[in-house]
């Protein structure tokens, strides 16, 4: 799949390089040319340049710039994102003294506002809930369970295009139903990321089925 990436930071590298490595026909694209050759190199993705180079480019899109920019970015380049799949892995968080807390301006999600500036686009909320050293694992598996990727799609087409790139770097995919519910994977990745720092293990809030004796 042709794959254009919004950003040159961590995610940007840590997911590009897991798509190039599954074989997949990767662009960065940044404000920065030094720094878009820079990760481009690191993670040998097909080419770099601009954001409007890596949106010609892709198929599908990851936006992986900071969430207060994403929504302006997008709609400077809605143009050229209709029809196209639009994964956003941003997280708009801030730390305050009752611990992470979400930062959205009062709308719903970083996703929904994503959807808002680019209408004909399809975008999916996704890869917000680990850290980008997870997407360094090949593959991300832990206690031989491959690592199940979350995601909220609208569009069919979106949601098969999302489901590739997540079978394709060795982790489950997990639909969590429509973008009006990534809300809930946002406030998720606040929750979870909160517990992380604190030291806590946020997987063992959550036992699996087959770990839960039924009468």
């Amino acid at each position: 799949m042709k794959i254009g990436i919004f950003g040159t930071g961590g995610m940007a590298a840590a997911l590009g390089g897991a798509w190039t490595t599954a074989g997949h026909d990767v662009v960065i694209g940044g404000r920065s040319q030094e720094r878009a050759e820079r990760t481009a190199g690191l993670i040998s993705a097909a080419g770099h340049g601009s954001i409007a180079d890596a949106a010609r480019h892709g198929d599908a899109i990851l936006v992986a710039v900071p969430a207060a920019e994403a929504p302006h970015l997008v709609g400077f380049l809605a143009g050229s994102l209709a029809g196209r799949t639009v994964i956003d892995c941003t997280n708009s968080l801030v730390p305050t003294d009752e611990g992470l807390m979400l930062n959205l301006g009062g709308a719903t999600s970083v996703a929904r506002q994503l959807a808002a500036a680019a209408p004909d686009a399809h975008v999916v909320k996704a890869f917000n809930l680990c850290h980008t050293s997870v997407w360094t694992l090949r593959p991300p598996t832990f206690e031989n369970v491959p690592l199940a990727v979350p995601y909220c799609a609208d569009h069919p087409a979106a949601a098969a295009a999302t489901e590739t790139l997540i079978s394709s770097i060795g982790c489950t995919p997990a639909p969590c139903g429509g973008l009006a519910r990534a809300a809930y994977l946002e406030a998720t990745a606040a929750l979870a990321i909160g517990l992380w720092w604190a030291g806590g293990q946020p997987r063992a809030a959550f036992p699996s089925q087959a770990e839960v004796s039924h009468p």
